[in-house]
């Protein structure tokens, strides 16, 4: 079976397409990079836990900043979690436009009969203002974001996928995850739902294939035009 049978087959079998919001939707910190994000945040960090912020240093992830922030104790966690919301939200404001092919892919599960949430590691708050200023409201039934306060079920947690479906009243079966990173595949799995793997990276395919998504794709472009056939 090719990549594009397999995608179709999982696109078929689905009624809601859960999107990732950085990579298949948008290039989060195209314009405010992740390493200038980490080392902010690690410097606040910094100011309060001189351990924890040398181990967060080594890292150019903010996300992985906001564990480490979290494993030093909640109320620095949550510190961190805003100035880390705050950048996201700056962050998307220079990001420009979403990702080739994502309004497509939108657009094509829209018109296909099919409802979209977005399900992300990222602040609801950035997705949203994301959102609203391309115009894709009508385009998304749904937002999760990252779970405040609790970092723990972030992906590649299930959680914020089963919740996603319990907010669309659709059984979690029923539905598939496009996302562009190993936790998106394993929270997907994990759920009991499908995952198709978006490989924007060089060896991000070859990543998948072991992690055994069902379907990959290169392009967002396939997705929308294999939900006008699916």
């Amino acid at each position: 079976m090719t990549h594009d049978d397999q995608l179709l087959l999982v696109l078929a079998n689905a009624r809601v397409i859960f999107f990732d919001f950085d990579g298949p939707v948008c290039d989060v910190f195209a314009g405010l990079p992740a390493p200038q994000v980490a080392k902010q945040l690690s410097t606040l960090l910094a100011s309060h836990d001189s351990v924890a912020a040398a181990k967060a240093y080594e890292t150019d992830d903010p996300i992985e900043v906001l564990h480490i922030a979290y494993e030093a104790s909640p109320e620095l966690g949550r510190e961190v979690e805003l100035a880390l919301t705050a950048a996201e939200v700056e962050a998307v404001a220079v990001a420009g436009p979403p990702t080739a092919g994502a309004v497509e892919a939108l657009q094509a599960a829209n018109l296909s009969g099919r409802a979209v949430a977005v399900v992300s590691n990222n602040s609801a708050e950035c997705v949203e203002r994301f959102v609203e200023a391309h115009g894709l409201g009508d385009c998304i039934s749904k937002v999760i974001g990252r779970p405040t306060g609790q970092p723990h079920l972030m992906k590649p947690n299930p959680f914020p996928l089963i919740t996603a479906a319990e907010l669309m009243h659709m059984d979690v079966t029923n539905c598939t995850l496009i996302g562009d990173s190993l936790t998106d595949i394993q929270a997907a799995h994990a759920a009991g739902t499908t995952a198709i793997g978006y490989a924007n990276k060089p060896r991000k395919a070859e990543l998948f294939a072991e992690a055994q998504a069902d379907a990959i794709t290169d392009d967002m472009q396939n997705i929308a035009h294999a939900l006008t056939t699916a």
